[in-house]
């Protein structure tokens, strides 16, 4: 079995959304220090680096992420391979529905060239990524998807990123961000995504890995 581990490197360094604070990660207790064990203290947003969007992340009265069901999380996915689209793309309904994407796929991720934007670019955040338009988000409703992730902190576009989001969200489509799919050809997945266990949270940090 193959495992892809598709989730950011969570460090100081990690890119950050406009005007939401950066990760701070630094030891409380050092044994170089004198103390007898090394802690570490972290502090960051619900939407750094890898993670999922709730419903209440844009609806009032939303689910929280405790209740996004795990199985919406694990299962078969597919990735489809948008790399040839410019920065600051759309993705729309039509170039979905010209992806060859599976008939019954419930879970299904994009890379783009955000992904090799990410790794050369480093902590710079960009606001041209490639994105799903709101037709895209349609789409993927009407297609019956549970899951939609793609490779940077925001599925929808920098200058309008509430109308896709509300699409998404009120059919319950749980929203994973901030991948990286570098290393990851398209084609047919298990996907394993396991958010951090927050109770009432708009969101939260996630471990994903793709098998194979």
């Amino acid at each position: 079995m193959t495992i892809h581990d598709i989730s950011i490197p969570l460090t100081g360094e990690t890119p950050v959304w406009p005007g939401d604070p950066a990760p701070t990660i630094r030891l409380d207790s050092s044994i170089a220090a004198g103390d007898v064990v090394n802690v570490t203290r972290m502090e960051i947003a619900t939407h750094t680096g890898t993670h999922l969007d709730a419903p209440s992340h844009f609806l009032k009265y939303g689910k929280a992420i405790d209740a996004i069901p795990l199985e919406t999380l694990v299962g078969p996915c597919h990735v489809a391979d948008f790399t040839a689209l410019r920065a600051g793309t759309e993705i729309t309904a039509k170039d979905l529905e010209e992806a060859g994407i599976p008939a019954g796929t419930k879970r299904l991720i994009l890379k783009t060239d955000n992904s090799r934007r990410l790794t050369k670019e480093g902590c710079v955040f960009f606001r041209d990524y490639v994105s799903l338009s709101d037709s895209g988000c349609e789409w993927v409703v009407s297609r019956g998807i549970r899951l939609v992730g793609i490779d940077y902190l925001s599925i929808t576009p920098f200058g309008h990123p509430m109308s896709g989001h509300l699409i998404l969200l009120k059919a319950n489509v749980a929203i994973l961000e901030g991948l990286d799919l570098s290393a990851v050809d398209q084609g047919g997945y298990d996907l394993v995504c396991l958010p951090l266990k927050t109770i009432g949270t708009d969101g939260a940090p996630a471990r994903a890995i793709l098998t194979r």
